[in-house]
């Protein structure tokens, strides 16, 4: 599970859905849930969770797209399997994983050093910890 610090930046609630914006180190991520039943408030600190096989990459990315979450990342390590690839990303101070087909792998020709833009919906990001006050 990838770990992302943030805090809280703002949270709009309708009916049983709310969708909680963050900055993660100046990068802004949005997440949407339903029922939300933690107690959070804006200028709150937390960790998110994104697993690796919902963080999808892209290179040169142009256009728009309907994916909040796009972190500018640069690729770390690639570990090529049979039928996965495991690509290690620097997100700022934060290092994040992405599993993707290695056909997609071979196709962008990700390497080490390459600059990518790490994807995560908003439905596939949740709040794992709420940080206390003076822990890290």
């Amino acid at each position: 599970m990838n770990r992302i610090e943030a805090y809280i930046t703002r949270i709009e609630c309708r009916d049983n859905i709310t969708v909680v914006s963050f900055n993660a180190d100046g990068q802004p991520m949005r997440m949407m849930a339903l029922g939300l039943t933690s107690p959070i408030a804006v200028g709150t600190r937390v960790i998110l969770g994104a697993k690796a096989s919902h963080v999808a990459l892209a290179k040169k990315l142009e256009g728009n797209l309907s994916i909040s979450n796009r972190l500018e990342a640069v690729i770390e390590t690639v570990e090529t399997g049979a039928l996965l690839c495991s690509v290690t990303l620097r997100v700022g101070p934060a290092r994040m994983e992405s599993i993707i087909t290695r056909d997609s792998a071979e196709t962008m020709a990700l390497h080490e050093g390459d600059s990518v833009t790490a994807l995560i919906k908003a439905s596939d990001l949740s709040i794992l910890e709420i940080v206390k006050e003076g822990d890290v």
